[in-house]
């Protein structure tokens, strides 16, 4: 089995050959979305776009323990990668797929068994009650799936493998869209058959890893075989995972409630924030990846004592990153129309017309989310996790307290809002001639928290070097 020891080589050749499988990984998982929603905007009507759009927000947040967890083992992996601890590696990679087995089910079970509770915190509309919960129930079952792919793809990332899991991604993006197509296009089976669709190419590429990484790691395999689960293997794994799946689970329980915020504006507001959606994360979620295999550079590094590459690497990221962002908002600045007109009928001009304003307002800021990412990827590999929490509690925070204080404003109107302040309090007077933001407080509180988290991670990090200076 291939790796990559990211302790030896030039620094930025070394950090951008490995995530660069990782960014078009994230890009083919994009993409395939991207059919997705187009595939059921087309053939099965902006009823079940809103819909799915809607499901797509939930089953984030549900996988995110999951995702946290790996993400937090991958760090392990790596630091016993660094240091040549052979025995260490054993015992982490049993006990985190004991934690990862467990919280598979647990979340399985419970979700089936919420789902209408589920639905009603969420908003979801009455029009689309039936097909939403039609596509949620089969949805639900490919929860271990994704545990399966990100468990192994972990492992073979964090010794630094980072093109198997590319390529197993990218046969289950294939399947997915076949499927898709025949699915709803063909057959004619909407959200039911979108689901089915999704639940195929997860265990095709979820079994499928699983099986390479035992035919080819003999670690994985004595780990397995003996599966020696010791307290302080599992207090490893937890101490670098528990955090991290907070942070997860705050970041999507946030979006999530966003998403029940853009629900009760209806189906018109759901479809268009369903397609602008994937358009924003095709454009910015190759920072993402980027900043995860900035996080297991960082902690390999750490692992083997290199101070000066831990340095050259922080470097390096913070000016791919905010390159790359800079570029991509630029684009999508006079692309936005054209790239809503892939998911939406021309003639849907409200909707049309919503998406685009999202993508104006939120575009021109991915420097604040890339950066983030980076944040969150750097105080993960030096075992910091808690500082990302604080991070994501922050950003998600303001969104939520932002969108829903900004959205209630219409309801009240404007001008009697601000008379509630103190008379002669000077700008009331400004603001009571300005309109309204409704549905565009949503999308103008998500860069206003980006904004804040990255200056209190600035704000952490000039702290943390005044004590350590390996950063």
């Amino acid at each position: 089995m291939a790796q990559k020891d990211l302790t030896r080589g030039a620094v930025f050749p070394t950090l951008c050959f490995f995530a660069l499988p990782m960014i078009l990984g994230n890009m083919l998982q994009q993409g395939y979305n991207i059919v997705d929603t187009w595939v059921v905007g087309r053939y099965a009507g902006s009823d079940a776009l809103a819909a799915v759009g809607a499901a797509f927000a939930l089953m984030t947040f549900l996988t995110s323990m999951l995702l946290g967890l790996c993400m937090g083992s991958g760090v392990v992996f790596s630091l016993c990668f660094g240091r040549q601890d052979q025995e260490g590696l054993e015992r982490g990679i049993s006990a985190s797929f004991l934690l990862a087995a467990l919280v598979a089910a647990l979340l399985t079970v419970f979700s089936l068994l919420g789902v209408d509770l589920i639905m009603e915190w969420m908003q979801i509309p009455q029009q689309i009650w039936s097909i939403t919960r039609e596509y949620l129930v089969l949805i639900f079952w490919g929860i271990p799936a994704v545990a399966l792919y990100n468990f192994f793809g972990a492992y073979l990332k964090a010794l630094g493998n980072s093109v198997v899991p590319l390529v197993f991604l990218g046969g289950a993006t294939a399947l997915n869209i076949g499927l898709d197509i025949l699915f709803v296009a063909v057959w004619q089976q909407g959200t039911a058959g979108a689901a089915a669709a999704t639940i195929l190419s997860q265990y095709s590429s979820g079994l499928g890893i699983g099986i390479y990484v035992l035919a080819t790691s003999k670690a994985v395999r004595k780990a397995f075989s003996r599966f020696r689960v010791s307290r302080d293997s599992l207090g490893q794994i937890v101490s670098y995972s528990g955090l991290t799946c907070v942070q997860q689970s705050v970041m999507n329980l946030g979006i999530l409630m966003v998403q029940g915020l853009v629900n009760s504006f209806g189906t018109t507001v759901m479809a268009a924030f369903a397609a602008a959606v994937k358009v924003d994360a095709f454009a910015y979620m190759p920072a993402q990846e980027y900043g995860n295999a900035f996080s297991t550079f960082i902690a390999q590094n750490m692992g083997a004592g290199k101070e000066e590459r831990v340095r050259k690497g922080v470097r390096w990221g913070v000016f791919t990153t905010v390159s790359y962002c800079l570029a991509v908002s630029l684009v999508l600045w006079f692309l936005a129309k054209p790239l809503m007109l892939i998911f939406i009928d021309p003639g849907e001009s409200a909707i049309l017309a919503e998406g685009v304003r999202y993508l104006h307002i939120v575009g021109p800021f991915y420097c604040g989310i890339g950066c983030l990412f980076l944040f969150y990827g750097l105080y993960r590999a030096i075992g910091k996790p808690g500082i990302s929490v604080v991070l994501t509690i922050v950003s998600l925070g303001t969104r939520v307290a932002l969108a829903y204080t900004l959205t209630a404003l219409p309801s009240m109107g404007a001008e009697a809002f601000w008379q509630l302040l103190p008379y002669g309090w000077g700008p009331a007077y400004i603001l009571t001639a300005l309109p309204s933001p409704g549905v565009a407080g949503i999308w103008w509180a998500i860069p206003i928290g980006w904004g804040l988290a990255d200056l209190l991670g600035g704000l952490f990090y000039i702290r943390y070097r005044k004590r350590d200076q390996s950063l």
